[in-house]
């Protein structure tokens, strides 16, 4: 049976969760979100295999025409989507492009090296995290009001993604490690590498107007979201 567990959190945005562990020890959970677009079509942000069970609801929902890497590190599956959805633009940040080990795999846009205005077609409100380590990107749609991204807030431990698994989820040494833990605070300062571009893009994304947090890496967050990030972030806001 799949442990990917597929589900809508508000209309027009589902998730597909499941388990996955950092340096194979780490129980951090994966997580991939699909938003339906005003035209019908399909924003991925892929982050976890293309299994059987998202590929059917991929197809029911819509055509992808947008394979999103959300950061540095989650460029894993990129190559995966593509290959099953060859019409759809692929947009990541450039730390990502430079690791996929698929060099012949074409990206349409590249967060860090194109220009900061440029477009590729699906945006409501997109913040890079230039100042940030794993060169984030956060994304905001306001239809649901609803803020995605990967490794910029953790909210663990990842009970839904492993509720089919298992395991129990349970992150040794760390316990809960979510935006309002004090070790939450002391990672995102320690990720920060540009003070003055960290508070530029924390003030940014805290302006927009989202009820709803959704990690790669943890529970959604479905109430209090703003105040999750404004604890999570408060060195960069105060």
């Amino acid at each position: 049976m799949s442990e990917t567990v597929i589900r809508e959190v508000a209309k027009d945005v589902w998730i597909f969760s499941r388990p996955f562990a950092r340096f194979g020890i780490f129980p951090v959970g994966g997580r991939s979100t699909a938003v339906k677009m005003r035209n019908g079509n399909l924003w991925v942000l892929a982050s976890t295999p293309l299994d059987t069970e998202t590929k059917a609801k991929l197809e029911e929902l819509g055509p992808v025409k947008f394979i999103i890497g959300a950061d540095a590190v989650h460029h894993l599956f990129l190559s995966d989507f593509k290959k099953a959805y060859p019409e759809a633009k692929i947009i990541a940040p450039k730390a990502a492009i430079e690791r996929v080990q698929d060099k012949t795999l074409k990206f349409d846009g590249a967060w860090g090296s194109d220009p900061e205005d440029a477009r590729y077609g699906f945006e409501d409100d997109v913040n890079y995290f230039s100042g940030f380590s794993n060169k984030d990107v956060a994304f905001f749609h306001p239809a649901s009001k609803t803020m995605i991204q990967a490794d910029l807030l953790f909210n663990l431990p990842p009970t839904e993604q492993y509720s089919k698994s298992k395991s129990s989820g349970h992150v040794p040494l760390v316990g809960n490690f979510g935006p309002f833990s004090w070790f939450h605070s002391k990672f995102a300062s320690a990720m920060g590498e540009d003070k003055e571009a960290m508070q530029r893009h924390v003030k940014t994304v805290a302006s927009w107007d989202f009820e709803r947090i959704i990690p790669c890496h943890g529970d959604v967050i479905e109430a209090s979201a703003k105040d999750a990030w404004r604890a999570a972030y408060k060195a960069y806001l105060n």
